[in-house]
């Protein structure tokens, strides 16, 4: 036997779901306390005095326009929830392409095997 460490799957899954949860409050929790100073493009249109010719994005109208869920009232709710929304829909993402990838990445078992 080797003197190295074995990791077992176990640990990979305590791993993900550490990620996860980190994830999840971050963007639930921290993101409240994130400045509410315009970002960084705002800025620089604003002090270049051309942010008067800003217009809306296509995703304007999008229920999670503007960081935020549109229909709940409470700022710190709305800002939480979509970060929640976003980490989840971001992972089903990651993950279905992972999916997709790994699957199409294996070679059909041939009559040697």
């Amino acid at each position: 036997m080797s003197g190295g460490t074995v990791r077992t799957p176990r640990r990979g899954r305590t791993l993900w779901i550490v990620g996860l949860v980190a994830a999840l409050v971050v963007a639930g929790v921290v993101s409240y306390y994130a400045s509410a100073s315009p970002d960084g493009l705002e800025w620089a249109a604003e002090r270049s005095g051309f942010l008067h010719t800003a217009e809306d994005s296509a995703a304007a109208t999008s229920p999670l326009a503007d960081y935020g869920v549109s229909g709940v009232d409470s700022e710190r709710l709305s800002g939480g929830l979509a970060g929640v929304i976003g980490v989840l829909v971001t992972l089903v993402l990651a993950g279905g392409l992972t999916l997709l990838l790994r699957r199409r990445g294996r070679s059909p078992a041939t009559a040697e095997d």
